[in-house]
């Protein structure tokens, strides 16, 4: 999804200690466990997002805490023991109003990329490299005004210096972008004629140069694609809205559908058996919280470790997500008494 300010109204209660809980949802063939922790910045404890995470052996992890109208956003990394306060580093674009640090290197070189709201409400991407901050803007944003701010974000980034990303256009539309960040350069990512594509974001590339977004038809239906030199675009079976937004070295896929009752449900995309997986964070709610509901995978790294956030009812928290004991074990998986397993609608086309 497009990662934008929240508009919600939400009081943050204040608390002395990082909130961190854990709960297990089980593969239907008893091989493997995700143990799910909360893991919510005291900041604001009512509101954190965690949106990409490494694969060091002791991975990181960023994102952000505050819904951006009580509380403005504001970027953090958060590295192991997860469950201590002491463990949060802020990572602000300086001089920035609001800020969200969205993907993390793979390989734990210390880059990192978001995007921050400036004094004027405009969007603008950026990359950290070591504390090193870069603003980052597509020469093709339209300028932006008071009633209309320009938008850029960068979403993820792989171990090459290659980040993906998207800006707005005149239409309001979105245009996917990869941006070398050794050369400053950009690359358009632009859909086949059958897509009928209006607008594309681009969220993810791992280092083998598999690219990962989604976009908008004509129809306003919301679709997942993978570019691996050939486009393909998916649709969960489960649901409608589908949304890819991370990918690690084996191509596996995490991101978001609505289901039947408009609720948004994590999916797992393995490439390797062409199949979806639903994953819920066993603690999520129905219920809005604000304005977002069930769970959201954002991130998945070598160990398919997964991060997001999910709805509690009340609060949006953030959550990791750990496979045990078998890191590897991709099966059924096993929510609510129910499986949640099935091959996709795809639509492959021409190679760009």
């Amino acid at each position: 999804m497009i990662r934008t300010i929240a508009l919600n109204l939400k009081l943050a209660a204040p608390a002395l200690v990082v909130l961190a809980t854990t709960s297990l949802a089980t593969f239907a063939n008893g091989s493997s466990l995700y143990n799910f922790q909360t893991l919510n910045n005291n900041n604001d404890p009512a509101f954190n997002q965690l949106l990409g995470i490494n694969s060091t052996s002791s991975p990181t992890i960023v994102g952000y805490f505050g819904d951006g109208t009580i509380l403005p956003n504001k970027g953090y990394t958060l590295v192991q023991p997860y469950n201590n306060q002491g463990s949060y580093s802020n990572e602000n674009f300086p001089s920035s109003v609001q800020t969200q640090v969205v993907g993390i290197t793979p390989g734990g070189s210390s880059t990192n990329v978001g995007f921050y709201i400036d004094a004027n409400g405009n969007n603008i991407g950026f990359v950290d490299q070591g504390g090193t901050f870069t603003a980052v803007s597509d020469p093709l944003t339209p300028a932006g005004t008071p009633a209309t701010p320009s938008v850029n974000q960068l979403l993820g980034v792989n171990d090459n210096g290659v980040a993906a990303g998207f800006y707005v256009d005149g239409n309001n539309n979105a245009q996917g972008f990869l941006y070398n960040i050794g050369t400053k350069a950009f690359t358009p990512i632009t859909l086949p004629i059958s897509f009928n594509a209006v607008s594309t974001t681009v969220t993810g590339i791992n280092d083998s140069g598999v690219i990962t977004g989604f976009y908008t038809d004509a129809g306003g239906a919301t679709h997942g694609f993978i570019d691996n030199g050939t486009f393909t675009s998916f649709d969960d079976p489960n649901g409608t809205n589908t949304m890819f937004l991370g990918i690690n070295a084996s191509d596996q896929v995490v991101g978001s559908y609505l289901n039947g009752s408009g609720v948004t449900d994590g999916l797992l995309f393995n490439s390797m058996t062409d199949s979806f997986q639903t994953v819920g964070d066993p603690l999520a709610s129905s219920t809005a919280a604000f304005g977002v509901t069930g769970t959201t995978i954002n991130g998945i790294n070598n160990a398919n470790d997964l991060v997001g956030f999910y709805s509690d009812g009340t609060n949006v928290d953030g959550f990791l997500a750990t496979p045990t004991p078998e890191p590897a074990t991709f099966g059924l998986l096993l929510i609510g008494g129910g499986l949640m397993i099935s091959r996709h609608r795809r639509n492959k086309n021409a190679r760009r």
